[in-house]
């Protein structure tokens, strides 16, 4: 600042002075003004990134509780290793239980009540005869009074047996007529595996999720050396000696009001590239009993390369009904058709919410997951109960509750930020509102799409055990596996025995009567051969 005795003495010098000291100060304050602009900005955008540091955080720590953690959808590996916890710890309590009984034989206490051996398995009885023939004292003959019978569970190792046919030629010495017997069919021809073989490789693979080539070795040391690629060609006869049974598997779940579809990604080789892709199985469960229908429940798979929304498309092609599915935009075009209605999912709608509420739990996700229990409550109550029940009490117990919420949900939705995974959830929710409330009005609807993720249980089990599959035909084997075998156990048939009977008959069966060899059809022969074994 310029003082007194700086200042110039003419007027027009002294203009020129002030002149320049306001443009200074007029650059000054467009500086600052600059600078606010900036600093808020950068304030704003500051803002941003911890929201999206926010949601990235919630994605990676849903991906680490996938893999690691513990929560309330359970994975299939989680199960398994809390299995295998019990199982350790049922051993573990053992050996304490037999350490208390030797020092504290005189302390009494409750013992748990034992389970009674199946009366169906075959019995050897052991008789145990004292030593002396007679009575050591004086010679008398034993009298029988009475017995005491203790039985044991025992396991006998399965083993290997090789079934001879032999076909005797005959000739009449008057006539010299000549006669043989038929030769019996084989399941593959000129495959010298029998179907009780056959069934056992083809659940261990794809129910038990044992590799072909790990089979082999097992079969190595019952001394029965097996080519993997003998195995291999084993398998793919069996998926082409049931391809008409399977194709009436696809009849009977599609004939249904109602199915269940979902999809899961599975590790395919790539060919010369020494990588994987990705690739698909697709299910569509059909399963009212639920409702109270007593129609048999079965499920169908296809096997795809890709994920593209042209795969269900092609399967649902030609069916009309109701479709419960998650919100995959390649069903669209199915609904679009009018012959399908979307039914939607509340367990997908309440993970959104719940994988928040998991990291940092907040007054909304509380809410809504306090909501969504109640209406699975309901549902608890009301399951196996005919339609008309069941949508007479979701509307009298539920609808309230789910009008109430999607009011609330409206209300705080602009309270939450746009980018958070919260506002995610319930957009998620708010868009697919007609799907999910579609249930309240149709007692055949399920509230969630549970069947279809229960039946691809097995394939998430599996991949841990083959990491992929070796090509697209492999694919198309799975996917008949698991329909045939999967449809088996939701008729609570035992696969093991089912396929060994279909493997016995079907080479010789008529085709025109296919449906003969359908689970819920042959349960009671399956039941049989499983206790002759």
């Amino acid at each position: 600042m310029l003082n007194a005795a700086q200042l110039p003495d003419n007027i027009a010098a002294l203009k020129a002075l002030l002149s320049a000291q306001s443009a200074q100060i007029d650059a000054f304050g467009q500086e600052r003004a600059q600078w606010v602009v900036e600093r808020e900005t950068l304030r704003q955008g500051t803002h941003d990134d911890k929201q999206e540091i926010a949601r990235l955080g919630l994605l990676l720590d849903k991906l680490r509780r996938m893999l690691f953690g513990q929560k309330s959808e359970r994975l299939v590996a989680q199960i398994d290793q809390l299995q295998l916890e019990l199982e350790e710890l049922h051993i573990n309590q053992g050996g304490r239980a037999e350490k208390i009984e030797s020092t504290q034989a005189s302390a009494a206490r409750a013992a748990p009540p034992r389970r009674p051996l199946p009366e169906h398995l075959p019995r050897e009885v052991h008789e145990h005869l004292p030593k002396e023939s007679a009575c050591p004292d004086c010679g008398g003959a034993w009298q029988r009074l009475g017995e005491d019978v203790s039985e044991v569970l025992e396991h006998i190792p399965a083993s290997f047996r090789i079934v001879r046919h032999v076909r005797p030629r005959l000739a009449c010495r008057c006539c010299d007529r000549m006669a043989q017997a038929s030769a019996p069919s084989r399941p593959i021809a000129r495959s010298f595996a029998g179907p009780g073989l056959l069934s056992h490789v083809m659940v261990s693979k794809y129910l038990d999720h044992q590799p072909l080539y790990r089979q082999c070795q097992i079969y190595e040391r019952e001394h029965v050396n097996l080519a993997q690629s003998t195995v291999g060609d084993w398998v793919g006869g069996v998926h082409e000696l049931l391809r008409p049974l399977i194709d009436a598997l696809r009849r009977h779940v599609f004939t249904a009001d109602k199915l269940h579809t979902d999809d899961t990604p599975i590790k395919v080789l790539a060919p010369g590239t020494g990588r994987t892709r990705e690739a698909r199985l697709w299910v569509y469960a059909r399963d009212d009993r639920p409702s109270g229908d007593t129609t048999a429940p079965a499920m169908w798979m296809r096997y795809s390369p890709d994920r593209r929304g042209i795969h269900p498309q092609t399967h649902l092609k030609d069916y009309m009904g109701i479709l419960q599915a998650d919100a995959f935009a390649g069903y669209n075009k199915v609904y679009e058709s009018g012959r399908v209605v979307e039914a939607g999912c509340w367990a997908h709608a309440r993970r959104k919410f719940y994988d928040v509420h998991v990291k940092d739990a907040t007054p909304i996700t509380t809410y809504v997951l306090e909501r969504i229990a109640e209406l699975y409550k309901i549902e608890s109550s009301i399951r196996g109960s005919p339609p008309d029940v069941r949508q007479g009490a979701r509307q009298e117990h539920a609808k309230p509750i789910v009008t109430a919420l999607y009011a609330w949900l409206r209300e705080q939705l602009p309270t939450v930020s746009r980018k958070s995974k919260t506002a995610d959830a319930i957009t998620y929710a708010m868009n697919q509102w007609q799907a999910l409330t579609r249930y309240l009005d149709d007692g055949r609807i399920e509230i969630d799409n549970n069947a279809a993720e229960r039946a691809l249980r097995g394939v998430a089990l599996g991949r841990k055990n083959y990491l992929f599959l070796g090509s697209d035909a492999g694919g198309e084997r799975a996917a008949t596996m698991y329909s045939l075998l999967g449809t088996a156990k939701l008729n609570d048939i035992n696969p093991q025995a089912y396929l060994r009977h279909v493997l016995t008959v079907i080479a010789d069966h008529p085709v025109n009567r296919i449906d003969e060899l359908l689970p819920w059809n042959v349960g009671k022969h399956a039941l049989s051969l499983d206790r002759a074994a």
